[in-house]
């Protein structure tokens, strides 16, 4: 889709539609995090898998559904998410990618898949929790990620998931520090959104998740925690990442955690009253 629009900044992008910020990503316009863009517009999380690894991985969504809440699964061979967003093609239109073989991430995190994609691949999208900023936006309440200009942190903890054939690993948490009377409606607000991690698994103490240094996540940036605030953690997309380098699959292809792709879904539609 074409606009006439200057989509090279943040503040254009967060005004634009699903479509034009997925353009702005096709054309290597824009290569950096999602959180915030195309705001009102449902993002997803991505893993393309062999068919052969399909089955498996389908099961672990079912099994872990805070952390992967599937919203669809293409056939083997097509790279268009057709319930989610018709004319889209999963093959450059997230902003960059990781390539997983035997389990191992590769160093350099292509813009584009083209070259490697293969007629045996299966996509699946998942909720984010970009989805529902958002929403949070929306109350006046700060998304201190957005705020700072920077990824989301996402920590790896100790929970373990519920494994599903060569599929398993820990859980990965995304946190947003909140002051302490604003966190009833910060989970009032998210837990609306079900398919989209839903609400907090966890507020407070970083070490009840065993997480050691809130510091220094292993994705994403760090954000300011102000005096009195307290962090508030949700189930992350991340999470199949680990369970793909447990799994040691041949091929792997995932998002870079923060860089997703967004759907033509509008976010209000995936809100449920509670």
């Amino acid at each position: 889709m074409q606009s006439d629009r200057d989509l090279t900044s943040t503040h254009a992008l967060a005004q634009a539609t699903a479509a034009e910020l997925r353009s702005a990503i096709r054309s290597a316009q824009w290569t950096e995090p999602t959180a915030g863009l195309a705001r009102g517009f449902v993002q997803a999380n991505l893993v393309i898998l062999p068919a052969t690894e399909a089955v498996d991985f389908a099961e672990f969504c079912r099994l872990n559904p805070r952390a992967c809440p599937l919203l669809e699964q293409t056939i083997p061979g097509d790279p268009t998410p057709r319930a989610t967003a018709p004319g889209a093609d999963l093959r450059t239109d997230v902003p960059r990618y990781r390539v997983f073989r035997n389990g191992k991430p590769e160093p350099i995190e292509p813009l584009d898949i083209c070259k490697l994609w293969r007629d045996d691949l299966v996509s699946f999208l998942l909720g984010c929790s970009f989805t529902f900023e958002n929403a949070l936006l929306k109350a006046g309440l700060g998304v201190r990620h957005l705020e700072e200009g920077r990824n989301v942190p996402m920590y790896c903890t100790s929970r373990a998931c519920q494994p599903a054939g060569r599929f398993a690993g820990n859980l990965v948490v995304s946190m947003r520090p909140f002051p302490p009377e604003q966190v009833e409606q910060v989970i009032a607000l998210t837990r609306r959104y079900p398919t989209m991690h839903g609400a907090p698994l966890h507020v407070g103490d970083p070490s009840a998740l065993g997480i050691v240094d809130i510091a220094r996540p292993e994705f994403g940036e760090s954000v300011t925690i102000r005096p009195g605030e307290v962090p508030v953690f949700w189930a992350c997309g991340v999470t199949p990442q680990l369970a793909i380098c447990a799994a040691g699959c041949q091929l792997a292809i995932t998002h870079s955690p923060g860089c997703m792709f967004v759907t033509d879904w509008k976010d209000e539609d995936q809100a449920v009253e509670i």
